[in-house]
């Protein structure tokens, strides 16, 4: 099963690193097709990598020792990266400038906060939304990280449990003894946020549900929900993920899925998002593109970065249900018209030679190749998968 594939893509995310970087270095082997400079007198890289994290450089809280050999050979004697490199992850439930601090300490290099992308970074982009009263899901730092992510006046799940108690209601041991009075002045709910799985499903699902069934005004009931509902920005889709256990976890995804279900259920319409991100969607890989271009400047890299190579374990648990690549930051999608959007794997991407904007990027389904575990994508076609 796909799932299973990450100890195979290891491997081939070692061979990928392994090959760059005796391009890079001049030495013999079947190299990519451009410069990747390592010193002065060499041309810049025209190429950079998207890095998985989770199943590909560690697992769990273990560094995978092939990876971090494999991530070696993209330093330079003085232990600088030898290519602009961007840590993609579907994680969400810590700082940004925290788990690059982690990173850093498990690759013995250093990782700057601007090069981890966690599934919620690119919420940055819509704000639109960051003036408005915003519902919060997630657990970790999720005020922290929601008004890093520019949201300047949010409601966590607690708070909003705790103004209105009569709606949480599945524990019996937080039940209230006494019928509370009626609050009339708790300002209504104008979105919501969901940065990650919750800890109590139960609670975020019933007062989520309640926030869009009222409007924005869980203390008042409505005869009729209103339809479109209010706007609902989502990130990390993944129905299942990798840790130290044999099976896999549980992913956002299949918390995504529970509220899609529940929604549709008791409204009889699709709960729709005006956002999505979080690998594989596009817009995602248009943040980190970037990213990366903004990181060779600094590095004082003046070639154009042509191609973006990503590195992950396959994602079929992602497209089952869970993905959207195509949704932009003002337009509007059903979870069905989501996977509609999306082709059948999660490349790896590549850009439009010449080009370094973000909209250039491309993930066009005639363009892909699997290894079993692995996928690369050209514009040009001239990529083909080795054989190892």
């Amino acid at each position: 099963m796909a799932v299973w594939g990450c100890v195979a893509s290891l491997g081939a995310a070692r061979r990928l690193c392994w090959r760059a970087a005796r391009a890079a270095a001049g030495l013999p082997g079947r190299p990519f097709r451009r410069g990747y400079a390592v010193g002065p007198a060499q041309s810049p890289p025209t190429f950079g990598f998207l890095l998985d994290i989770d199943g590909v450089l560690v697992r769990g809280h273990r560094v995978i020792p092939a990876a971090l050999e494999a991530f070696r050979r993209l330093m330079n004697s003085q232990g600088q990266l030898r290519v602009p490199v961007v840590f993609v992850t579907n994680a969400g439930n810590s700082l940004q400038h925290s788990k690059a601090q982690e990173l850093s300490a498990l690759l013995e290099c250093e990782v700057d906060a601007d090069q981890v992308i966690l599934s919620h970074s690119p919420m940055k982009l819509f704000s639109e939304y960051h003036e408005k009263r915003m519902l919060v899901s997630g657990q970790g730092p999720v005020v922290e990280n929601a008004q890093g992510l520019g949201f300047r006046n949010v409601v966590t799940m607690d708070e909003l449990r705790m103004a209105f108690p009569l709606l949480d209601m599945v524990d019996l041991e937080r039940r209230l003894k006494t019928t509370p009075l009626p609050r009339n002045d708790f300002p209504p709910i104008e979105g919501v946020l969901l940065l990650g799985e919750p800890v109590r499903w139960e609670t975020s699902l019933q007062l989520i549900m309640d926030v869009l069934l009222s409007n924005g005004s869980p203390g008042t009931g409505l005869a009729t929900p209103p339809y479109p509902h209010l706007p609902i920005l989502a990130s990390n889709m993944d129905l299942l993920w990798m840790a130290e256990a044999k099976m896999p976890r549980f992913g956002h995804g299949t918390f995504l899925l529970c509220l899609e279900t529940i929604y549709q259920k008791v409204t009889g319409k699709e709960l729709r998002y005006e956002g999505l991100m979080g690998k594989p969607s596009i817009l995602t890989y248009q943040y980190a593109q970037d990213l990366i271009r903004r990181q060779a400047e600094r590095r004082g890299w003046i070639a154009p970065i042509r191609k973006l190579y990503a590195v992950g374990t396959c994602r079929r648990r992602r497209v089952t249900g869970r993905q959207n690549q195509g949704l932009g930051a003002h337009s509007s999608s059903s979870p069905q018209q989501a996977r509609a959007a999306s082709p059948s794997w999660c490349a790896q991407v590549s850009t439009i030679p010449g080009t370094r904007s973000p909209q250039s990027l491309s993930l066009e389904e005639g363009s892909l190749h699997s290894t079993g575990t692995e996928t690369y994508a050209s514009v040009q076609g001239s990529w083909r998968p080795p054989t190892w």
